[in-house]
């Protein structure tokens, strides 16, 4: 980057919002595994849309791509200067900026954490649709990137549908606005559909307007103990088709609960191990523990159970599942390969994949859980180098085989380009390269994320 650009982009932001120091900059430069790792000329932290769009057009003039960041709380290398990018960092376009409590709506900064946005939502009698376990980190504009899911999707759907207005600069440096949050609107293209789920290569959202959800203040939280994982899903299955309150179906295994417990020092949940655990929780406005004792009654596969209703029991049981990403990345940097398969064959990929990453490569050690409510596995692989591609190259074939997609709510980001063709065809991947080039001519933002190289 030359001189003058570095220059100009000091005079946008002021100097103390340029960030030059290799010290500092490192920090943005690596991503939660500690897989991948690169580097940045500079941050640039821009305080409102304005200053990202003046960034932008002086990037453009002067080719300098950029890296778009949050919270940089994701997992497959797409909010990180691989390519020694200039990150352009959105933590001060932070706070909710507008509740509307009776459209059910709020409007906030790009920079915002889940965590803030769920509290202004409560403090508005209403709740948020979306819950990850980064909540305190992850920002309103990383999941809208990533179209990201989490613990609610079951009930609620990903970012994608709770989206109803944004704010952005495109890589042209215009900046774009939608932010009137009408629940009908057929006026055209839906850019903000289009922009979520992007990853930062087609524009820089600055600004995000989302739908509320009804407060479900009884809750209940079960943890279910399995033989089998087919078991666990086939049960999954029946708690989806019975208990209208299911908000999250989680499942985890003997192994990974085994970790958590030694990592944490928690106590296990029961007395034996068994193969498979579901994480259940109902929420309602009435108490829906009768209905769900009553679904648990009739599920003759259940070995074992533990129900909370209390707040810090049901934080308890949640840790079960929850710490299952630190304890793992405390084994090393592990490759996420976060996949969706269909429900007929989740069970038998649940089981199978160990031995298919086994085969790629005898070190690895396969560690399982995710949202089985919608078909999400987050398949982790610990004991193998951050370059190595083998393990990767198995699973993803093996996920496409069963017909299922390589990426689920983390992103295609640099770890999964190469086998984006798996699930797109060649002319969808020409159709976003033609989208791509419309919205960011100049080829600047995030440029070594989502689509594969031509040729």
């Amino acid at each position: 980057m030359s001189t003058s650009v570095l220059q100009q982009l000091r005079e946008i932001v002021g100097s103390e919002h340029l960030v030059d120091e290799p010290e500092i900059t490192a920090s943005y430069a690596v991503d939660f595994t500690g897989r991948f790792v690169g580097h940045s000329s500079a941050v640039v932290r821009p305080g409102d849309a304005g200053e990202v769009a003046a960034v932008v057009a002086v990037c453009k003039e002067g080719g300098v791509a950029l890296v778009p960041q949050g919270g940089n709380t994701g997992l497959v290398g797409g909010g990180v200067p691989l390519g020694g990018e200039v990150v352009l960092s959105l933590r001060r376009l932070a706070g909710v900026t507008d509740v509307d409590p009776l459209a059910g709506q709020l409007s906030a900064g790009a920079g915002t954490t889940v965590a803030d946005i769920r509290a202004a939502a409560a403090g508005a009698g209403w709740a948020y649709g979306v819950d990850l376990a980064s909540r305190d980190t992850a920002t309103i504009g990383g999941t809208v990137a990533t179209n990201a899911g989490g613990l609610q999707v079951l009930r609620h759907g990903p970012t994608r549908a709770q989206l109803v207005g944004f704010e952005a600069v495109l890589g042209t440096g215009d900046i774009v606005s939608h932010m009137g949050g009408l629940t009908k609107d057929n006026t055209g293209y839906d850019l903000g559909g289009l922009l979520c789920g992007s990853e930062g290569t087609l524009g820089v959202l600055t600004a995000a307007r989302v739908r509320l959800v009804p407060v479900s203040p009884e809750r209940v939280t079960a943890v279910l103990a399995f033989s089998s994982t087919t078991a666990a899903v086939d049960a999954a299955s029946l708690l989806r088709r019975s208990l209208p309150e299911l908000q999250s179906l989680e499942l985890f295994l003997q192994s990974g609960l085994d970790l958590v417990c030694r990592s944490t020092g928690a106590s296990p949940p029961f007395g034996a191990a068994h193969r498979a655990y579901l994480l259940a929780e109902a929420a309602a406005q009435h108490d829906p523990a009768p209905t769900m004792a009553a679904v648990f009654d009739s599920i003759g596969a259940i070995e074992d159970v533990a129900v909370a209703t209390e707040p810090a029991q049901r934080a308890r049981l949640w840790r079960y599942r929850e710490d299952h990403t630190v304890a793992i990345n405390a084994l090393g940097a592990p490759h996420k390969l976060d996949v969706t398969l269909p429900a007929p064959a989740l069970a038998t990929f649940v089981d199978r994949v160990p031995d298919v990453v086994g085969d790629a490569d005898p070190d690895a050690v396969t560690w399982l859980f995710g949202h089985v409510g919608d078909g999400n596995v987050h398949v982790n692989v610990t004991g193998i180098e951050p370059d190595a591609l083998t393990v990767d190259d198995s699973v993803m074939r093996y996920v496409a085989e069963l017909g299922g997609s390589i990426s689920a709510e983390h992103g295609i980001g640099t770890a999964k380009r190469p086998w984006l063709h798996l699930n797109r065809s060649d002319a969808e991947l020409e159709a976003f390269r033609r989208v791509k080039a419309a919205l960011d001519p100049a080829g600047i933002l995030n440029p070594n994320v989502l689509l594969p190289p031509e040729g």
